[in-house]
C-alpha cells in the first residue's frame, strides 16, 4: 500500500542519507499520524535499522543524551519544526519494572519489532517518505478513520508497561475528538491506580494538553469516568452531585466543567482554563443552608477556593508564577459589579488586588463561570459596562501630571511661589499641550512658562481656566470613546 504526502525537504534529506547507506528510513508515531490526518506534523520522527553511532556518522551536527537510542539531527532551517528531526533505532523492550521505562533495550533490524512496542494503533503506522510504502500491522489507518483510540496488542501490557500511556489514551481522545475502544478503557481502568509511580511532571504535562484541547471537558468527564481524575485532582470531583442555588441550574461538577469548556472553545489560555475549572472547587466544603434565603449559601468559596487552587496546582508541579496567576483569578472572581452601586475607586481596588496583567483574564474567567450557569451571553450590559470602567480606571486621566515639567519646574525657573499663578500656570501649559501634543517639551514649556509668569494675575487666571476647561472635555471625550468601544453608555 502506498500514499503520497508532502513532506519537507530537510526530512527527505535525513532520510536519503540513511537510504544512501543502505539503511532503511521511516516516518512513525506522531507526525505520520498527523499526515494521515491531513495535518501539518508538530515534530518528526524517524525510525531506522541503523544503531545511534552509525547514524552520529552521517550527519555534521546531532547529539545523543539519552538511553533510547535517539539522535537529534540539527538542520539548517529556521522552521521549529523541523530544527531538530528525531532518528531512533528500531528496538526491542524487556519489561517495566517501575511501569516508567524499560528495564533494558535492545537494538533490532526488524521495523515489525519497533511498530509491537508503541502505545496506540494510530501511532503505529510507518511511512517511507521515498518510496511511499505504507507499513501499518494493527489496522491504524482503519482506526483513525473510524476515530478510534485502540492500545497496539494487549492493553493490559501496554499500560503495565508505562502507566503515562493512561492519560496518553485520555488526551489524544480529547485532543482528536476520538473515543476509545472498550478493551482499552477496559484496561485503562483496570491500571489507573499505576499513575502513582509516575512523575507528577509527566503527568501534569499530559493534564495540560488535556486542559488546552477542543474537547477539555470531554477530557475532564473521561479521566473522571476512567478512575484516572481521582489519582491527579479529585478536589474537582468533590462536586459531583453538589447542588447549586438558584442562580445555577447545574450542580459544581458540572458547572465548572460547562465554564472550562466556554474557555476552551473561546481560545482562552491555560492559565484562563485553569482558573475556569478551579474557580469554584471549594463550594462543596463552604455550601451552607440558609433559612433566611431558603437557599444554599456558599460564603468565602473564593477566598477558600484561591487557597485550595493553589495547594492543587503546587501538587501538580506548575510553576510559581502560574499557581500565583490562577489564584488570584480563582480569588476575586466573585467581584461585585452592580453598576448602579459601585464606583471607579471600587474598580480601582479591584484592578489592585488582581493586579493589572490579569483584570482581563478576570474578566474572562467571570464569563466563563455565567456560561457555566447556563446563561446564553457571556457579557451582558452590566459586564460590558464594568470592563469600560476598568479601562477607565486603568488609563492616565487628562491631567497636569502629563507635562514633561512640574510645579517644583516652574518655582526654579521662576520666582513664583506657591499659591493659585502656580496653578493657573500649569494648566495654561496642559492646555497648549493637547491642542498641539508635540509642545510637550522640556524646552517649549520653559519657555512658554517665561511667557505666561510676565502677565498678571487677571489675565493668567484667563488661561488657566481655559485650560482647565480643556484638561475636562478631552477627558469627557476619552471616556466617551472607551465606553463606544464596550457598547455602554
Amino acid at each position: 500500500m502506498q500514499a503520497r504526502f508532502n513532506v519537507p525537504k530537510e526530512i527527505l534529506g535525513v532520510a536519503q542519507a540513511l537510504r544512501e547507506k543502505g539503511f532503511e528510513a521511516y516516518l512513525v508515531g506522531g507526525c505520520t499520524r498527523d499526515l494521515f490526518m491531513g495535518r501539518k506534523p508538530k515534530d518528526w520522527d524517524i525510525t531506522t535499522n541503523a544503531k545511534p553511532e552509525e547514524i552520529q556518522k552521517l550527519f555534521k551536527e546531532t547529539f545523543y543524551e539519552n538511553d533510547y537510542g535517539t539522535v537529534g539531527i540539527v538542520t539548517d532551517t529556521n522552521d521549529a519544526t523541523l530544527k531538530v528531526v528525531e532518528v531512533t533505532p528500531y528496538r526491542i523492550e524487556s519489561a517495566y519494572a517501575d511501569k516508567r521505562r524499560p528495564d533494558a533495550v535492545v537494538w533490532s533490524n526488524k521495523l515489525e519489532d519497533d511498530l509491537k512496542r508503541r502505545d496506540f494503533t494510530i501511532n503505529a503506522i510507518a511511512y517511507d517518505p521515498l518510496t511511499h510504502d505504507i507499513f501499518d500491522l494493527f489496522r491504524g489507518q482503519q482506526d483513525l478513520k473510524d476515530n478510534i483510540i485502540r492500545a497496539v496488542g494487549n492493553p493490559d501490557e501496554r499500560f503495565s508497561e508505562d502507566a503515562l500511556r493512561i492519560m496518553r489514551a485520555v488526551r489524544l481522545s480529547s485532543e482528536l475528538g476520538f473515543f476509545i475502544e472498550t478493551e482499552t478503557s477496559d484496561a485503562i481502568k483496570k491500571h489507573a491506580s499505576g499513575l502513582k509511580e509516575i512523575a507528577m511532571e509527566r503527568i501534569r504535562e499530559e493534564f495540560s494538553r488535556i486542559i488546552m484541547s477542543e474537547n477539555a471537558m470531554a477530557g475532564i468527564v473521561s479521566l473522571h469516568e476512567h478512575g484516572i481524575l481521582h489519582h491527579i485532582a479529585p478536589e474537582i470531583e468533590d462536586g459531583i452531585g453538589v447542588e447549586q442555588n438558584g442562580d445555577h441550574i447545574y450542580d459544581v461538577w458540572e458547572h465548572n466543567l460547562r465554564a472550562l469548556q466556554h474557555a476552551a472553545e473561546r481560545g482562552w489560555p491555560l492559565h484562563v482554563r485553569l482558573a475556569a475549572l478551579f474557580h469554584d472547587v471549594s463550594k462543596p466544603e463552604t455550601r451552607q443552608w440558609s433559612k433566611e434565603k431558603d437557599d444554599w449559601t456558599f460564603y468565602g468559596h473564593d477566598v477558600v477556593g484561591g487557597k485550595k487552587a493553589e495547594q492543587v496546582l503546587k501538587r501538580l508541579t506548575y510553576g510559581n508564577d502560574m499557581v500565583e496567576t490562577v489564584k488570584k483569578l480563582v480569588r476575586w472572581h466573585l467581584f461585585f459589579s452592580d453598576i448602579d452601586k459601585i464606583k471607579l475607586s471600587a474598580v480601582r481596588r479591584l484592578v489592585r488586588n488582581v493586579g493589572p496583567d490579569n483584570v482581563w483574564d478576570l474578566m474572562k474567567v467571570r464569563a466563563c463561570d455565567r456560561i457555566g450557569m447556563g446563561r446564553p451571553k457571556e457579557k451582558p450590559y452590566r459586564l460590558r459596562k464594568y470592563e469600560s470602567m476598568i479601562e477607565e480606571a486603568a488609563r492616565a486621566p487628562v491631567s497636569v501630571g502629563m507635562l514633561k515639567i512640574d510645579g517644583s519646574d516652574i518655582m526654579k525657573l521662576t520666582s513664583e511661589k506657591p499659591g493659585p499663578r502656580l496653578g493657573w500656570i500649569l494648566h495654561a501649559l496642559l492646555e497648549d499641550v493637547l491642542d498641539e501634543p508635540e509642545r510637550n517639551t522640556r524646552d517649549h514649556l520653559e519657555r512658554r512658562t517665561k511667557e505666561l509668569v510676565a502677565l498678571s494675575d487677571q489675565e493668567l487666571q484667563k488661561f488657566g481656566e481655559a485650560g482647565k476647561k480643556k484638561k475636562e472635555l478631552e477627558e469627557e471625550q476619552e471616556v466617551l470613546k472607551i465606553r463606544k468601544r464596550h457598547y455602554v453608555k
